[in-house]
């Protein structure tokens, strides 16, 4: 399995965690008696499970499974892939930082950082198409 794959899967696992306990706080608020400005994690949530947790899981387990590029690039464009692990996961994490803070504390105008997280993720997104896209062909 490569290196790759194990850090996507790894990661994608580590997100689940995380998702299930937000999923259950959230789930519980009103039981806990959790101030209301803890709803502004329920995007964090969403972003958690869907991204961290499925979109990484099919990203690490394409990157194994789809078939091979060349000889000399068996996985295709590597380091590009490598790429889209790093910013797909910088971008999460300033998610997961910033939506709370944005909504919390709206007067500190940090929705640039939402848009910075949402650029990042994008950017990792298509990198990861392009490192995909030339490995799906036909027998």
């Amino acid at each position: 399995m490569p290196r790759l794959t194990r850090y996507f899967i790894k990661t994608a696992l580590l997100y689940l965690a995380l998702a299930l306990v937000l999923g259950l706080l959230l789930a519980a608020r009103a039981a806990f008696d959790l101030p209301a400005e803890f709803a502004a994690f329920s995007p964090v949530f969403f972003h958690v499970l869907m991204v961290g947790w499925a979109a990484q899981l099919i990203f690490g387990m394409l990157f194994w499974m789809l078939p091979k590029y060349s000889k000399e690039q068996p996985r295709g464009n590597e380091p590009l892939a490598w790429s889209a692990y790093i910013l797909i996961n910088v971008g999460l994490v300033l998610r997961i930082i910033g939506e709370p803070m944005n909504t919390v504390q709206a007067e500190w105008n940090l929705g640039w950082l939402l848009v910075v997280s949402a650029v990042l993720q994008l950017i990792g997104g298509w990198a990861f198409i392009l490192t995909a896209w030339s490995r799906v062909k036909e027998r």
